[in-house]
């Protein structure tokens, strides 16, 4: 008699479903930069310390484009991550 029964509960526990997979979000850290943003060679760095003045001046109107572009690449990534 205690075999049968110990027998039908062994095979009532084996009957029931297993419990349902739970679902459990975790947050995972993604880089919003897609691209790296190259840096300029500024032709100001390059000039010596013993550059005249004129040459000075002409190296820095020649950088501020690059500068102003670089620039915007990075406010460009910057937004992409908000």
């Amino acid at each position: 008699m205690k075999r049968n029964l110990l027998l039908a509960l062994a095979l009532a526990g084996c009957a029931s479903a297993p419990p349902a997979p739970q679902v459990i979000d975790v947050p995972v850290y993604v880089s919003c930069v897609k691209s790296e943003t190259v840096r300029p060679d500024y032709e100001f760095g390059k000039l010596g310390l013993d550059a005249a003045d004129g040459e000075k001046v002409l190296a820095l109107a020649r950088d501020w484009p690059r500068a102003r572009k670089y620039e915007d690449q990075l406010e460009a990534v910057i937004a992409g991550c908000r």
